[in-house]
């Protein structure tokens, strides 16, 4: 049976943490962008990730900070993974994931205009410039940073690369079936979709869209 990976991101409480973990969740987003409503200080997010067990990771969501801050926000929250969601360049994610000794993937926010070729050439150009490189993310492009809870066309998403993406963007309970069965995503990731506000997570939420990826993944 293929197991579709699942991050919930925007993690700013204890008890989501251990709901999230209770859940299933493989992974556990933190968002260090100040300018986000779930932007948690390093040390807050060092004690959330203290709480996770093995095999659970801690990811780090970014957005054009500074190498600098990017390597010492992951030594004190211990990341697994670094998330670059700005307007971050091949070479500028490749030296933070060096400075930090991490790996890192990639947001691509997905506009109207894109093209499956787009995606594919976005892929090729971060995976030939650093060997840190593990992915891309898809997002719907919006005028701020971070995501919207909107769904961009999946369509755009070839069979080449859909088992290598992670999928964001406007999923829910509802339709992360549909998407899984479409695309086959490597992993799944979501926020305002699993939220009682913003970066309050609702647990009847998190725990009904993991066992919606879980069903769908017993049908393919």
């Amino acid at each position: 049976m293929t197991r579709t990976r699942i991050k919930i991101c925007g993690l700013t409480r204890e008890e989501d943490v251990r709901t999230a973990v209770e859940a299933g969740a493989d992974a556990l987003g933190f968002v260090f962008y100040p300018g986000s409503p779930r932007f948690v200080p390093a040390a807050r997010a060092a004690s959330l990730a203290s709480a996770l067990p093995a095999f659970v990771s801690a990811v780090g969501l970014f957005v054009n900070a500074k190498t600098s801050d990017v390597a010492e926000t992951s030594r004190q929250v211990r990341l697994s993974l670094l998330q670059f969601h700005g307007d971050e360049t091949p070479g500028q994610c490749h030296e933070a994931a060096v400075a930090s000794n991490l790996p890192f993937i990639r947001v691509f926010r997905v506009r109207t205009d894109t093209t499956a070729d787009d995606l594919l050439q976005c892929e090729r150009i971060y995976r030939d410039a650093s060997p840190f490189f593990k992915g891309l993310l898809l997002d719907t492009f919006t005028d701020a940073y971070g995501g919207a809870g909107k769904v961009f066309n999946w369509s755009l998403v070839s069979k080449e690369i859909g088992p290598r993406v992670v999928l964001s963007g406007g999923l829910s309970a509802q339709n992360v079936a549909g998407a899984i069965a479409q695309l086959r995503p490597f992993a799944v990731d979501i926020s305002s979709g699993v939220e009682a506000a913003r970066g309050i997570k609702d647990a009847g939420k998190i725990h009904a869209f993991i066992q919606a990826v879980r069903k769908a993944d017993e049908r393919i």
